[in-house]
């Protein structure tokens, strides 16, 4: 299969070097690699005179382009128009030397795949459940165990748990993500997952486009994308097509803006997934927010990064009052 590889970027040319050194030692190495690049600046154009790569193609987009769905949208448009497979990965991965051989089999093995998700590993510590002596700690799926965070649990007191498998939305949103799915090597069938390690049949584009709702940072665009998607075909993710996300600073927005985009942006998703979820079901999404909200308020008083608790806890109420008056309009 013919592989275009897009990756956007916006002021991280260290990173974005890491990644590129972690793609020269691939197993299967892409036909091509765009870098559409946001940044006001050219450090990272002047970086990537570093990376010895004749796959590689630099595009740097105007002040009016950048935004992660657009730059992603720009991307397709560039890409070479005999690629079969469009692939798209954060400028702060780390590859492991499979990573897009065990993505590409997928599609082989998988006959309605339409799409499919690369696999974090740093992020979780997985133990095997027969390792496991109070299970009642952990989540366990699929013969893996991982500590069950004090939200869920909180959640779970309440009678707000996830109803469903991870990577799958309940009616009422806040689900578990891709990251609840254990390192078993295998492929399961989803809903749903990370869209900065992510590819996609390029025939499916010319259908869809991400979505210009989700400007700049862009939380939730790739839910967005593949509940839209999922009318097309079957989304999967492969464990075995493995990486690692190092977080960085640079890029995001502060706190309280944040903060809003949890609430506001997840609304968005959670009605796109279920136009009509059910009076009960309503009442639950907003008993989840709040009681995710007041539990980061209590981080203010609990963690080292007080100040970041409290205005994000202060973002995700303010975007919670708003949509009593104003409600995102959903692009079907």
């Amino acid at each position: 299969m013919k592989l275009s590889l897009i990756i956007c970027t916006y002021k991280r040319a260290e990173p974005l070097l890491r990644l590129l050194d972690s793609v020269k030692v691939q197993s299967y190495l892409p036909d091509e690699i765009l870098i559409i690049d946001g940044s006001p600046d050219d450090d990272t154009k002047h970086a990537l005179n570093k990376i010895n790569l004749k796959e590689l193609n630099y595009y740097k987009v105007k002040p009016e382009q950048r935004g992660l769905t657009k730059q992603r949208n720009i991307g397709i448009e560039l890409c070479d128009k005999k690629a079969q497979i469009i692939a798209f990965l954060d400028d702060d991965i780390i590859l492991y030397p499979d990573y897009f051989k065990n993505l590409l089999a997928t599609y082989s093995t998988q006959d309605d795949a339409i799409a499919v998700g690369g696999y974090i590993v740093n992020e979780v510590k997985w133990l095997k459940e027969s390792l496991v002596q109070d299970s009642a700690n952990y989540f366990c799926f699929d013969q893996y165990c991982r500590k069950e965070s004090s939200r869920f649990r909180f959640r779970s007191k309440f009678r707000l748990a996830p109803n469903r498998p991870p990577a799958h939305l309940p009616k009422f949103s806040h689900g578990r993500s891709v990251g609840f799915l254990p390192p078993s090597g295998k492929i399961y069938a989803v809903e749903q997952f990370m869209g900065g390690v992510s590819s996609y049949k390029k025939e499916v584009f010319k259908k869809l486009q991400f979505s210009s709702y989700f400007e700049g940072y862009g939380l939730y665009e790739d839910a967005d994308f593949c509940f839209r998607l999922r009318k097309l075909g079957q989304l999967y993710v492969n464990t075995a097509a493995q990486c690692e996300h190092h977080h960085h600073p640079s890029g995001r927005p502060n706190q309280f803006q944040y903060g809003q985009m949890v609430v506001k942006n997840g609304w968005y998703v959670w009605r796109l997934r279920w136009p009509n979820p059910g009076f009960k079901n309503v009442l639950k999404w907003h008993a989840n927010v709040l009681l995710l909200a007041f539990l980061r308020f209590l981080n203010a008083f609990t963690t080292a990064n007080k100040k970041q608790a409290f205005t994000e806890s202060c973002g995700r109420f303010w975007a919670w009052l708003k949509l009593w008056f104003v409600k995102p309009k959903i692009e079907r």
